[in-house]
């Protein structure tokens, strides 16, 4: 008699996101807004896995999103994926608290991290980073080992994301996320890094691609379309609308037809 179970697993239970004080999207999808530099991080829930979205600016930072991430998904259910959407210190420096899981990045992204270490410790104190912090991240930084030039789906189970690489634009190497809406109706949900800001006006910093920035919101508005939620790397959540001025706004700036 063949007694293996056959029946389909039941979705694991939508997490409560409000009282881990992260701000739920959709039911599978969560947002917290880290102290400080105001810098977003994402979480979305597979069945089988869990994708964070950024890790913060420091080790304590990286520390305390997987912690959040473990009592959201409960059990011995754990963070398996990584997404970190540009290399600057405020998304990236907490990647070593994710030693272990799988991370992504832009192609590219893995070579600034490397050879900008120092780079990236002096940006962060220059921002008010404690120096003995800053330079700890930076000497532990773990690396994206998955790199991706066009578009990546990730099956986390009962879910797929997918990674696309928009840039370059605030940086050189500008990854998003899109995670799509759920079969009650739930929206689609772009996590954006800082390709949109909605607390301030966008940051163009040496790394950027002024040029090429309105054609990289250009692509993250044909693929999340027009009733997706979009998450900026700093702010409160948007819609197409607002990323569609704020590409205008841009356009005017650098001159960009």
């Amino acid at each position: 008699m063949d007694t293996r179970d056959t029946s389909t697993p039941s979705p694991a239970p939508a997490p409560a996101w409000a009282e881990a004080g992260w701000e739920r999207l959709a039911a599978r999808v969560g947002r917290c807004r880290l102290p400080v530099w105001d810098c977003t991080a994402g979480l979305v829930v597979g069945d089988d896995a869990a994708l964070m979205i950024e890790a913060g600016s420091s080790l304590r930072e990286g520390s305390r999103l997987r912690a959040d991430a473990r009592r959201l998904l409960g059990g011995d259910r754990r963070v398996t994926h990584l997404a970190l959407t540009h290399p600057h210190f405020d998304h990236v420096l907490g990647a070593a608290a994710f030693a272990g899981v799988e991370i992504f990045g832009a192609v590219g992204v893995d070579t600034v991290l490397d050879q900008g270490r120092d780079e990236l410790r002096a940006d962060a104190v220059a921002q008010g980073l404690d120096p003995a912090a800053a330079a700890e991240a930076a000497d532990l930084l773990v690396h994206p080992r998955h790199l991706v030039c066009g578009e990546w789906t990730l099956d986390l189970g009962g879910i797929q994301v997918l990674l696309a690489n928009v840039g370059p634009g605030h940086s050189g190497h500008d990854l998003v996320v899109l995670v799509p809406g759920d079969a009650d109706g739930g929206p689609e949900v772009v996590f954006c890094g800082d390709l949109v800001e909605e607390s301030g006006e966008p940051q163009a910093g040496p790394d950027a691609a002024p040029r090429h920035w309105p054609a990289a919101l250009d692509r993250l508005l044909d693929l999340g379309g027009e009733d997706a939620l979009y998450v900026p790397g700093h702010g409160a959540v948007v819609d197409a609308a607002f990323v569609r001025r704020q590409r205008d706004e841009l356009a005017r700036r650098f001159g960009v037809a």
